[in-house]
């Protein structure tokens, strides 16, 4: 299979790498991905903006832009072979809940909703994780799992891990996304004549006692894998009840 490898963490992340070698050992892999650590930007892309491309080595390269560039290029551009499946990570921190809607390590991945199989983003929960070779090795297999999936143009995978070693993990939960509380008050760093200089943090606490989340499988040491559906028109809405709201036929 041609696989899109990307991420929002750049190309030198010790996460992506890891991933690289494992999906390597079964399947076609190139790896594109950001310049430098792109986190946050969700499904940005660079629009109207010119972006570098360098060729690190063999199948493998760096964007000067967004991790939603990184996918365009590759599946448009710069890589001469079809791609079949767009496999994001191994981000280096966890994407829980409603880290999705932020996410570049998801937002890159949307990218590839429209393929012959269904997108994956990978995220394991911990900054300089001890575990990589164990979760590269086991999300390779998932990727290969996903690959089983029927094709569906509007589905993408989101898997987190614990960083426990193989012993230590109780197994894998089908999840639903968990929910966050109010956003943290954005910092302000400093004062400059007229200007003021803030830094956002954490979305907001993941809250305690979500049954059946991501949250609770990483919390109780399980994989969580949630499957996300981006047909964003709700299939139950009362289409009578909003179209007497907004007067329209």
């Amino acid at each position: 299979m041609n696989i899109l490898l990307t991420n929002d963490d750049g190309y030198k992340a010790s996460g992506i790498n890891a991933l690289f070698k494992s999906l390597s050992l079964e399947h076609n892999v190139y790896l594109i991905a950001p310049k430098e650590n792109c986190s946050g930007m969700s499904a940005a892309i660079s629009l109207r903006k010119e972006i570098e491309v360098k060729e690190i080595s063999k199948n493998i390269f760096s964007v000067s832009g967004t991790p939603a560039d990184c996918s365009y290029l590759g599946l448009l551009s710069v890589i001469p072979n079809s791609i079949e499946m767009i496999v994001s990570g191994i981000n280096l921190g966890a994407n829980l809940g409603e880290d999705i809607f932020y996410s570049g390590t998801v937002g890159a991945a949307i990218a590839g909703r429209r393929l012959d199989y269904v997108p994956v983003a990978f995220s394991v929960s911990a900054y300089s994780p001890e575990n990589l070779q164990f979760i590269s090795e086991t999300a390779s297999i998932i990727t290969n799992q996903v690959a089983k999936l029927p094709s569906d143009k509007n589905l993408l995978v989101n898997v987190n891990f614990p960083d426990l070693p193989s012993s230590k993990v109780k197994g894998t939960r089908i999840t639903s996304l968990g929910k966050r509380g109010t956003p943290d008050i954005p910092d302000l760093t400093r004062v400059q004549d007229a200007s003021k200089f803030y830094s956002f943090g954490p979305s907001g606490k993941l809250l305690p006692d979500q049954l059946g989340t991501d949250i609770q499988a990483i919390e109780e040491n399980y994989i969580s894998i949630s499957i996300l559906d981006y047909n964003l028109t709700s299939e139950e809405m009362n289409w009578d009840f909003y179209k007497e709201i907004f007067n329209c036929e």
